[in-house]
């Protein structure tokens, strides 16, 4: 199969049709869902990114390219929270129209697309991706969680100072299975120390588990969730997520003079689908879980065509 798009979007579709087959078999019942959600917010995804972030040095990185991406996710996340009422439910689906499958897409598709010197430049991205993006969503839901709180609080004299409000979302954004890791890991990498293979391969096995794990527990959830009930809505955050995006990333960029390789790579992440860590948000907080799940399975599908659509604009430029 050598045509990038095709080769990297359609492991990710199967797996989310294994899952999908899994969950309608009966194999998984819908009551192990959230257990399975948990395995992997709290054990895998804390593993993977651990790992990831234990070996990369902050100096080597060229960051330039990196920062109008994330200047664009930004402000189309901001749009969105405004735009759907500064909720928990607004704070997942901001995230779910900036956050991209990086790693289980972009990896091999880049790779395909661009050769090693496009790797480089997306593992950029990626080394401060989730780093950037979870933890400013994080301490968004925790805020939008706290003013929830204090709210129904309020009739009862209850209540939170604003100041004190910010300070414990953003120390609940902090000590959190995804930030604290990446923190933990570049913090480590620093140091220049080498995790020993005894700590490093289970890591690894771990973190290797997250991806399929993550999209095959994101089809059996599909078997919950009537898609046409969402479709009209999901088809909205894709278009967003894989065509509005990309276009915005691509005229900041532009507008600033970044041109070549790193344009076109930032370009196409932005293109990518709905990254599975936006489903374990949704299941976290438990909001917006049905229509995020479907938006995932949208975008992922969508893919196949927005992303085509994209890196031959890209070729153009």
């Amino acid at each position: 199969m050598n045509n990038p798009v095709l080769s990297s979007l359609l492991p990710v579709v199967l797996l989310v049709a294994i899952g999908f087959i899994a969950g309608r078999a009966g194999w998984v019942r819908a009551e192990a869902i959230k257990d399975l959600s948990n395995l992997v917010f709290m054990v895998l995804t804390p593993a993977l990114l651990f790992r990831t972030m234990s070996t990369v040095h902050v100096e080597q990185l060229n960051f330039k390219p990196v920062l109008m991406y994330f200047v664009a996710a930004m402000l189309l996340f901001g749009f969105v929270l405004v735009w759907q009422g500064g909720t928990r439910r607004a704070a997942v689906l901001g995230l779910a129209v900036t956050f991209s499958n990086t790693v289980m897409i972009g990896i091999p598709l880049v790779g395909l697309a661009y050769g090693q010197a496009g790797l480089v430049t997306l593992f950029t991205l990626i080394s401060v991706h989730a780093l950037v993006m979870l933890t400013f969503a994080t301490v968004v839901l925790e805020l939008a969680v706290a003013r929830e709180k204090a709210a129904a609080g309020a009739g009862a004299g209850g209540g939170q100072h604003m100041l004190l409000t910010v300070l414990g979302a953003a120390r609940s954004g902090i000590i959190h299975p995804v930030p604290l890791p990446i923190i933990a890991g570049l913090l480590f990498a620093q140091t220049g120390l080498v995790l020993p293979e005894v700590v490093d391969r289970p890591l690894q096995l771990l973190g290797n588990a997250f991806g399929p794990i993550a999209l095959v527990l994101v089809g059996v959830t599909l078997t919950a969730v009537r898609i046409g009930d969402h479709f009209k809505a999901a088809l909205g955050l894709s278009l967003i997520k894989n065509l509005a995006f990309p276009a915005l990333v691509a005229l900041l960029c532009w507008g600033l003079g970044l041109s070549g390789l790193p344009l076109s790579v930032m370009i196409v992440a932005a293109s990518l689908p709905i990254g599975a860590n936006v489903f374990m948000f949704s299941q976290r907080y438990e909001v917006a879980e049905e229509l995020v799940t479907a938006s995932m399975a949208v975008s992922t599908c969508l893919g196949l065509v927005t992303i085509s659509l994209v890196m031959a604009l890209v070729g153009l430029l």
